[in-house]
C-alpha cells in the first residue's frame, strides 16, 4: 500500500524538492528517493511478518470413547498462523475408518484435555470422505489468544463412526 502512494506522489514531490535541479543530479536524487521509499515499504512488511506466530497441528486418532478401536484410525497434519487476533488454520487428513462429517476449532481446560467448540472449520472431503482438507480464518478474543499461546486450542474432526471426535490435534509451537 505504501508503494502506490510513493509512486503517485513522486512526480509532484520531485518537482517541489528539486525545483531547479537538472540533468544527472535530478536522476541521482530521484533514485535516492525511490530507494528510501522501497526501504520503508519492505521494512514495514518485515515487521508485520515478525509479528506472526506459527503453530503446528499433528492430527492423531482419538482414544476410543464408547466405540470399537477399529473405528479409530487415520491421521493428518496442519498449521496455524496468528497475526494480531486473526488465526488462520490449514491442514489435511487421511485414512479415516469412516467418512468425515465435521471439523471444529475447540478449547480445552489444558493441553490434551477435550473441551467445547469455538468455531467450525471448512471441511473438504476427497474420494469416499475418508481423506480431505480443513481450513478456516477466525478473529479470536483476547482470552482465546491467551488460550492458544498456552496450548489449549485444538482441532477436532468428527466422522460417521466417531461422532464425538475421530482425529484431534493441539495447536502447538
Amino acid at each position: 500500500m505504501i508503494f502506490p502512494l510513493t509512486v503517485s506522489m513522486l512526480g509532484p514531490m520531485l518537482l517541489g524538492i528539486f525545483w531547479g535541479v537538472k540533468g544527472m543530479k535530478l536522476k541521482k536524487w530521484s533514485l535516492l528517493v525511490l530507494a528510501i521509499g522501497f526501504c520503508v515499504q519492505f521494512s514495514g512488511r518485515s515487521l508485520q511478518a515478525q509479528s506472526e506466530e506459527k503453530f503446528k497441528i499433528r492430527l492423531f486418532s482419538a482414544p476410543p470413547l464408547q466405540t470399537q478401536a477399529a473405528n479409530v484410525v487415520g491421521g493428518g497434519s496442519g498449521s496455524a498462523v496468528l497475526a494480531g487476533k486473526k488465526l488462520t488454520i490449514t491442514g489435511s487428513f487421511d485414512k479415516l475408518a469412516s467418512a468425515a462429517t465435521a471439523a471444529n476449532l475447540r478449547i480445552g481446560a489444558l493441553t490434551g484435555v477435550r473441551g467445547n467448540s469455538l468455531f467450525d472449520l471448512t471441511l473438504s472431503k476427497t474420494g469416499n470422505g475418508t481423506s480431505g482438507t480443513i481450513a478456516g480464518t477466525f478473529d479470536l478474543s483476547p482470552d482465546q489468544v491467551d488460550a492458544l499461546k498456552k496450548g489449549r486450542l485444538y482441532v477436532q474432526i468428527q466422522s460417521e463412526g466417531m461422532p464425538t471426535g475421530h482425529l484431534l490435534g493441539w495447536l502447538l509451537k
